[in-house]
């Protein structure tokens, strides 16, 4: 199936660097990957140990690759990845529905828009998506021939994927529904293995729970959202219901793509009534049991000569539909701030001698990819830089000091999020905002892509 992971491919490569721009959380991914072996590991000691052996991976790509450019090196395996993942996955629909009905999966699968972002991002994502898809065409198999072998191959893959991400193991929940009565006791033993392995990981990154502090929890908009796509997967499985070979011996391609699409997505949005946990690219596999679905129902339908023309035409309206997205997916804009644009506004509003501050703290990353950016200004709360500290951002000093500092400087530049965003209501983040209020005045602002870089000076000095 080389023609749907050619696609994912050409889409991966179209504008892969995004005009130069970078968004926060790669930037995290370059920072920490560019650490020495002991800061990595000393890191993810206290933070973010949840993306260890991403971080590993990309400290040792970025070694092999030296001088070529930063962002293709940190974006490549994510592109890689998701046409590996288009490929099998039309495997897996070709397995499961027949030769047409594997091409459709496999184009559909490339031509979603999640797909599409997550497949130019810098994170593991895409990676661990296609470790599940692979994972899931390898317990297909396994079912069919009942091959030791392959039992073990599809362990070690999900437990490669539960190392990158230990959210993929929600997938073990759409296969548990999917295995036969007759290779439940196979499937139970390699699970129990991979879930043993990965219990260290997921342990310790429970201790790290501050690191997901931000997600709030799920609103109307996610629910009905997700309401909708499972009113659409339940409208094509309906369709392919009977979609099944002989070969597999009882899975079916119905139960195994709803049980992707839906029970990792609705067992992590249940969670996070409580615990708030849901983001949509920790379950972005999910979208296979999509494509699974939609490229059945779409095979389903040009079995006809009466239906084959409303199928086509629905897809080409489809992928029309789709043209603006996919154009806007390749721009700074479509993510949620621009690294690079706030470096550089920071340079230009900064000069020799100013202060310069984070609010929150955690912006900081905006400066780590460009340190030259920030050359010559003080950063008046830094304590340890984030290397240094062995954390994400750095740490910062108490209250007080940030005070005696800030009231020491005659200008300062901040770095902040747009109007709008939650204020945090650290000691440290509201001496900030009250010194700024009580002892400066604002000189001008700068509005860039997901951040204000503004000017403070004292009274009468702008």
């Amino acid at each position: 199936m080389c023609a749907p992971a050619l696609l994912s491919l050409a889409l991966g490569l179209w504008g892969v660097r995004r005009g130069g721009a970078m968004w926060r959380d790669e930037a995290v991914t370059y920072d920490m990957a560019r650490r020495s072996l002991p800061d990595l590991w000393s890191t993810l000691a206290d933070a973010d140990a949840v993306h260890g052996l991403y971080y590993l991976f990309m400290h040792l790509l970025f070694e092999v690759t030296g001088g070529l450019d930063p962002l293709l090196v940190l974006r490549l395996p994510s592109v890689l990845a998701t046409a590996a993942a288009t490929g099998t996955l039309a495997l897996l629909g070709r397995r499961l529905a027949g030769a047409r009905a594997g091409l459709l999966t496999g184009a559909v699968f490339a031509l979603l828009p999640q797909v599409q972002r997550f497949a130019q991002e810098g994170r593991s994502y895409a990676i661990v998506c296609a470790l599940i898809v692979w994972a899931t065409y390898l317990l297909v198999r396994a079912v069919a021939s009942r091959d030791g072998r392959t039992w073990v191959a599809y362990g070690a893959v999900l437990m490669a994927a539960g190392l990158l991400h230990e959210f993929a193991l929600l997938a073990l929940t759409a296969h548990a529904v999917a295995v036969p009565r007759a290779a439940r006791r196979a499937w139970a033993g390699a699970a129990t293995v991979v879930l043993v392995t990965v219990a260290p990981l997921a342990v310790l990154s429970t201790r790290q729970s501050d690191q997901v502090s931000w997600i709030g929890r799920p609103g109307v908009g996610t629910l009905a959202e997700f309401a909708g796509t499972v009113a659409v997967a339940l409208a094509c499985a309906a369709m392919c219901r009977n979609t099944t070979s002989r070969e597999l011996r009882g899975v079916r391609l119905p139960v195994l793509a709803l049980g992707l699409l839906v029970l990792p997505t609705l067992l992590l949005l249940l969670v996070s009534l409580v615990t708030p946990l849901y983001v949509d690219r920790y379950v972005l596999y999910g979208q296979s049991g999509t494509a699974l679905l939609v490229g059945a129902a779409l095979d389903r339908l040009a079995r006809t000569r009466r239906t084959r023309t409303a199928a086509l035409a629905c897809a080409g309206a489809a992928v029309l539909a789709l043209l603006p997205v996919t154009r806007h997916l390749r721009t700074p804009q479509s993510r949620v701030d621009d690294v690079s644009a706030i470096a550089h506004a920071v340079a230009q509003a900064g000069a020799p001698g100013d202060g310069i501050l984070y609010l929150p703290a955690r912006r900081r990353v905006w400066s780590l990819p460009d340190p030259g950016s920030v050359r010559g200004l003080r950063d008046l709360a830094l304590d340890r830089a984030p290397a240094a500290s062995h954390t994400l951002y750095g740490t910062e000093v108490p209250a007080p000091v940030i005070r005696a500092r800030m009231i020491t400087a005659a200008r300062i530049v901040a770095v902040s999020d747009p109007a709008g965003q939650p204020l945090d209501t650290t000691p440290g983040e509201i001496v900030k905002r009250r010194v700024l209020a009580t002892y400066f005045e604002e000189c001008g602002t700068r509005r860039v892509q997901g951040a204000r870089v503004t000017v403070y000076a004292r009274p009468g000095t702008c």
